[in-house]
């Protein structure tokens, strides 16, 4: 099975929906690639930024190279902002990952983007910032494939913990 690492940061959000009327606005994002639940990663909360957020958080995948050869695998970012009595959605930004992989390959195969924020089908106010690149085409066999993962999800930190 063929596989690429791409390393993801999700950098930072400005001029977000702001969905707090009282308190502070504490933002964090989760990153779900080809809607596989054990692929999702979280960003820590941003605490200060409130609608302009930063996270210069990194994260890493082993992505099967078939997966960059149709638009039908999306890389989903999805913004909450956190509260004690339930996390209040803000939006989200869709995107193919062979567009991703096309957009940079000109380029070594990373790239710095944004993204307007949208809520459901609609435009939502703000951007989302997220650089990535992508590795090269290594071949994996499939019984190391499933280990790794299987250790991976082992040593993955719970995300109850943000």
């Amino acid at each position: 099975m063929e596989c690429r690492k791409l390393e993801l940061t999700i950098n930072s959000a400005n001029d977000l929906r702001e969905v707090r009327r009282v308190f502070k606005m504490k933002v964090y994002a989760k990153v779900l690639i080809g809607g596989n639940d054990k692929m999702e990663k979280r960003t820590p909360v941003d605490n200060h930024g409130q609608t302009n957020p930063a996270w210069n958080y990194a994260m890493k995948y082993s992505i099967a190279e078939s997966w960059l050869q149709h638009h039908g695998t999306m890389l989903v970012i999805k913004l909450y902002c956190k509260r004690k009595l339930g996390d209040r959605y803000i939006g989200e930004v869709h995107q193919s990952l062979k567009q991703l992989h096309d957009y940079a390959s000109p380029m070594g195969g990373s790239a710095v983007v944004f993204f307007p924020v949208l809520m459901g089908s609609v435009e939502s106010q703000g951007r989302l910032c997220f650089s990535y690149r992508f590795g090269e085409k290594v071949a994996i066999e499939k019984q190391m494939l499933a280990e790794s993962i299987a250790s991976f999800l082992i040593d993955t930190p719970s995300s109850d913990a943000t």
